[in-house]
């Protein structure tokens, strides 16, 4: 299947034109080469929650995508809201696929325990909350990548369930 992929930057510095989006292109790369994903949107934003909630809600509603990855804002930071952005707009989480992400990064480093992205569902839409750091990115996202396929279709009623 072609996958429609929606990526949100979260960033202060970004939004402002002061920092280079290096974490979307890696994304991405692995949506189109890993997943045979194509990006239908892509948006940078300030780290404000209502912003994030509407970019989600647009992206999700509106340009129907069937994955929708963002990157930043899920960190300690005070300005970091992307997990609680994401929270506020889902209808069901998806803790496993988050616990995941972080076992594979906890690996490499512990301090992989304070990133605090969700994973959550909203209609037939699967949201992923990834790092801002680049190599995070890519270490995250392909600790899952293989099972997206898999969790798309079950969020579009197309796929198989887990105990079958």
């Amino acid at each position: 299947m072609h996958w429609k992929v929606a990526l949100l930057s979260a960033s202060d510095k970004g939004s402002r034109g002061e920092r280079e989006d290096t974490s979307a292109q890696v994304i991405r790369e692995l949506v189109e080469e890993e997943l045979g994903g194509e990006i239908v949107d892509y948006r940078v934003i300030p780290d404000e929650q209502d912003e994030i909630r509407a970019a989600l809600i647009e992206m999700a509603d509106y340009f129907q995508a069937d994955l929708i990855l963002t990157t930043g804002g899920a960190g300690l930071g005070l300005r970091d809201v992307t997990p609680e952005a994401t929270l506020k707009v889902a209808e069901r989480i998806v803790p496993g696929m988050a616990e995941a992400m972080r076992a594979a990064a906890m690996v490499r480093t512990r301090r992989a325990m304070l990133f605090r992205g969700v994973c959550a569902i909203r209609g037939r839409t699967l949201i992923v909350n990834l790092p801002g750091d680049p190599k995070g990115v890519h270490e995250l996202l392909m600790a899952i990548i293989d099972v997206l396929p898999a969790a798309l279709l079950q969020v579009k009623g197309l796929g198989r369930e887990i105990d079958e």
